[in-house]
């Protein structure tokens, strides 16, 4: 891929990052418009500062028309060449078509979009004030070194007052623009990683993407690209525009600046920084892959040691703590050998940075000394060409200065967009499977209808059920049964809607009359409450309520541990596997499907207790799918679903079933 065709790459990653933010892409609006806007935006900033200029030089001159004098010296005759020439007229035409622009797409910008734009426009005309500031002070340091020079003591404590009057003006606006630029970078991170956790837990993206699988997904470490990618995308984003921004109008102020000094000055300066930041680029490229990798390789470490910390009991029963070191230290290994990359790269670029920054100090004075020397210009231009070159060099020099920092940044685009696409292309699939599905399904709602299917597990070639049929009713009982690896888990999953079917089709009840336990029953975050209510709310159920299902599944013991219903604790490490799986079908009673899924979701339960609770699932007439290794479970089943793993299969009647019996 040429450097132009990358570039062109990340700036479309850039955009559907960015714009739905500001103006959202699911209302029609274009990449165009959105860059309209950009350029209305910046019409009505700079046509607000320069009615702000007017009324404050208008108000000072009707006020204090002593300090105007004092403090801004020739800025009235200034603003008022604007408004006599053809300058103010056109920005004002400007700033109109600005403001009609953003009333055009006021119907776009509704759900508060108008506030991240309001705080960039204040941002904007903050940064404007600053450079105008800054462009005074090349000046106030131009006249203090004529004033020195020439010994004129009350001109030059003059000058100092103009000095420390624009020092007092700059600061409370740089304070303001540091609270800013962060705020909106806040409000920003807070949308878009809602936006993203919504996408990713809609549709079971979640599920499909697998980011657990590291040998096929090329997504990798969800909760960081969620959390951390988002947070620093959101903050680096506003950081560089402004910067840039910034850049640009200092580039404009000072170039001019420069210009009336010396044109050759201009010119060798363009030159130079158009050299370096080439330079820099080329030899910078191999920054952007390294520092991606980097961002993989820290968050593949940091999940290894999460799931240390998850699984530290089963760790410790295995005694297992030199393999977890090991496949620690390989994680590691991994990260310190992509940083030492990256250290030597960094230095290089360093190495080029400084003695781009070393060279440049000289030529101002090699440009500016003979023509000193002849007389043409005073000394005091030795300091204001200084300050003028270095502000113009600086943001000639922006990407030459933060290399590193953008291509961090660009690692960081590359990241988050590949996670925002795969999670929206996944979700599409997902969505169009349910609505296929759910079509099929509204023939036959009241049932679990398999017909003619294929049963084979995503990303692989193996057939683990050959052209199924068969039908759960209301009020029947399968039993799927066979050896380990078989393909029963895949059935259920099948059969929940996890899978979709290679060939043929599932019809099955509508979502929330069906419901799935697995054999190690999820545990969420939260309180006993919450554990019992899920997926529910938990203002459904009464206190009463949620104490009596734990006494039918014969956890009253947790009642009296427990009384406060609100408590959170750590409860996968606090409850055994058998207390995870009665408060499981606890959860079930109070949720109340019509069909269940159940997958060996009895194992560490004594028989007298798994009776107990498939009599419960029998008494509200439900109707189940389970699986399970125990010759007692056909007890509670009328047919059995016996499966090979080579595909075959047979339907048997529960009564009289024998365990072991092969296709």
């Amino acid at each position: 891929m040429t450097p132009l065709k990358a570039f062109r790459d990340q700036l479309g990653k850039l955009q559907r990052l960015a714009q739905p933010y500001f103006l959202p892409l699911d209302n029609g609006a274009s990449s165009g418009q959105f860059l309209l806007l950009v350029v209305a935006l910046l019409a009505v900033v700079v046509g607000f500062t320069l009615l702000l200029l007017t009324a404050a030089v208008a108000a000072s001159g009707a006020w204090i028309p002593e300090l105007q004098a004092r403090f801004l010296p020739g800025v009235p005759e200034q603003v008022a060449g604007i408004w006599a020439g053809p300058i103010g007229k056109v920005v004002m035409v400007l700033f109109a078509a600005g403001l009609l622009c953003f009333g055009a797409f006021r119907g776009k910008l509704r759900q508060g979009r108008w506030l991240p734009w309001l705080l960039l426009g204040v941002i904007t005309l903050l940064i404007l004030v600053i450079n105008g500031i800054n462009v005074g002070i090349s000046y106030v340091a131009r006249n203090i070194e004529n004033a020195l020079v020439a010994y004129k003591a009350e001109e030059f404590w003059k000058i100092v007052a103009i000095y420390a009057f624009c020092l007092v003006l700059a600061l409370p606006i740089r304070a303001i623009q540091s609270y800013l630029i962060p705020k909106l970078g806040l409000m920003w991170r807070e949308w878009l990683s809602g936006r993203m956790l919504g996408r990713y837990l809609t549709n079971r993206a979640y599920y499909v993407l697998n980011p657990n699988d590291e040998s096929v997904e090329e997504i990798d470490n969800p909760d960081q690209r969620i959390s951390q990618d988002a947070a620093s995308f959101t903050a680096t984003s506003l950081s560089v525009t402004v910067e840039i921004l910034s850049a640009l109008l200092t580039f404009v102020s000072f170039i001019i600046v420069l210009w009336s000094i010396n044109a050759t000055l201009a010119w060798w300066l363009l030159a130079y920084s158009l050299g370096g930041t080439a330079l820099i680029i080329f030899a910078s490229r191999k920054l952007v892959n390294l520092n991606y990798q980097q961002l993989k390789l820290e968050a593949d470490f940091r999940y290894g040691l999460v799931h240390i910390r998850d699984n530290a009991e089963s760790i410790a029963f295995y005694r297992g703590e030199d393999q977890e070191r090991k496949e620690g230290e390989r994680r590691l290994d991994g990260a310190i050998r992509n940083y030492n990359k990256l250290i030597v790269w960094e230095a290089l670029i360093s190495v080029i940075q400084r003695s781009y920054d070393y060279f440049s100090r000289f030529l101002p004075w090699l440009v500016i000394a003979p023509i000193y020397f002849a007389k043409q210009v005073d000394f005091g231009v030795f300091g204001q060409a200084s300050i003028a070159f270095s502000q113009v060099l600086f943001s000639v020099s922006y990407i030459v200065n933060n290399i590193d920092r953008l291509a961090a940044f660009s690692a960081s685009i590359s990241r988050l967009e590949g996670f925002q696409g795969k999670v929206e292309a996944i979700s599409g699939d997902v969505a169009s499977a349910e609505l296929a599905q759910a079509s099929a399904a509204a023939v036959r709602p009241e049932a679990i209808l398999v017909s003619h299917v294929d049963l084979t597990p995503p990303r692989s070639q193996r057939t683990l059920i050959r052209d199924l049929s068969l039908e759960v009713a209301a009020n029947q009982r399968l039993l799927v049964v066979g050896p380990s690896g078989c393909g029963k888990t895949s059935f259920l999953r099948l059969v929940s809607g996890l899978w979709p079917a290679a060939a043929g089709t599932v019809q099955r009840p509508p979502v929330g009359e069906l419901m799935f336990i697995p054999q190690k029953p999820y545990m969420l975050l939260g309180s006993l409450r919450e554990q019992l209510c899920y997926p529910q709310a938990t203002d459904r159920f009464s206190d009463a309520q949620l104490r009596h299902v734990l006494e039918e599944v014969r956890l009253p013991e947790l009642v009296r541990r427990y009384p406060d219903l609100d408590i959170k604790q750590d409860w996968p490490r606090l409850l055994s596997l058998g207390e995870q799986q009665r408060l499981a079908f606890a959860r079930l009673l109070l949720n109340s499907p019509r069909f269940v899924v159940l997958d060996e979701a009895t194992s560490a339960l004594d028989v007298g207790t798994e009776k107990r609770l498939y009599e419960l699932l029998v008494q509200r007439d439900m109707a189940f799918v389970s699986v399970g290794h125990r010759p007692t479970l056909k007890d509670y089943h009328d047919t059995v679903l016996e499966l090979d793993g080579s595909g075959a299969w047979r339907l048997l009647p529960a009564a009289g079933y024998t365990f072991g019996q092969t296709v």
